[in-house]
C-alpha cells in the first residue's frame, strides 16, 4: 500500500464528531480524495468517510462509528493519508505530496529538489526549491513550471 498525504486534522467542529481538515488540494482532487465510502489512514488505522462538506477553507468529514466529539478528540492534530489505490485522478493531475518527491531541473541547467509546496492565498501556491544549497521560491504557475514529467519524476522550472 502506498500512502499519499492529504492534510492535517486541525480541529473538531460541533459536538457530533465532525472533523476539520486543512489541505492544499484543488477542487478536482477534493472530489476524488473525500469520496464518501472511501477510507482515510490515520496512524496506520483506516477510517471510513461517511460525510463530507466544504466549510470556509476547510474540509469537514465524519467517520463511521464516530458520532460524538469525545470520540474524535484523539484525532486532533493528526496527519491524514489516503491509499493511492483508492484515488482515481487523471494522469495529468498530480498531488502536491507526490510532486515533492520529484527532481527539479531549471532552464539554466541547474538541478535541485522540491522542499515544499505552500498555499499563500486562495488557490495561489509557491514551490520552495533547494538548488545549490539555496532556497528559491517559485510561483506554482505555468509561466514558471514549464513541464512535469511523471515518467522521469522531474519538473522543468524557469527561475524568476
Amino acid at each position: 500500500m502506498t500512502k499519499i498525504y492529504v492534510g492535517k486534522i486541525v480541529n473538531t467542529h460541533g459536538i457530533k464528531g465532525e472533523l476539520r481538515i486543512k489541505d492544499e488540494l484543488t477542487k478536482n482532487q477534493r472530489q476524488e480524495i473525500f469520496k464518501i465510502g472511501t477510507n482515510f489512514i490515520i496512524d496506520d488505522n483506516k477510517y471510513l468517510i461517511t460525510s463530507y462538506r466544504r466549510h470556509k477553507d476547510y474540509d469537514m468529514v465524519t467517520f463511521k462509528d464516530f458520532n460524538n466529539i469525545n470520540d474524535v478528540l484523539v484525532l486532533k492534530g493528526k496527519k491524514v493519508y489516503k491509499d493511492k489505490s483508492e484515488i482515481n485522478l487523471s494522469s495529468k493531475d498530480i498531488l502536491d505530496s507526490e510532486l515533492i518527491t520529484y527532481k527539479v531541473k531549471t532552464t539554466d541547467n541547474l538541478e535541485g529538489i522540491i522542499k515544499s509546496i505552500e498555499l499563500t492565498g486562495i488557490n495561489y501556491k509557491i514551490i520552495r526549491l533547494l538548488i545549490n544549497n539555496k532556497e528559491i521560491l517559485v510561483p506554482y504557475h505555468k509561466e514558471f513550471i514549464l513541464n512535469i514529467d511523471q515518467d522521469k519524476k522531474e519538473v522543468l522550472v524557469k527561475l524568476p
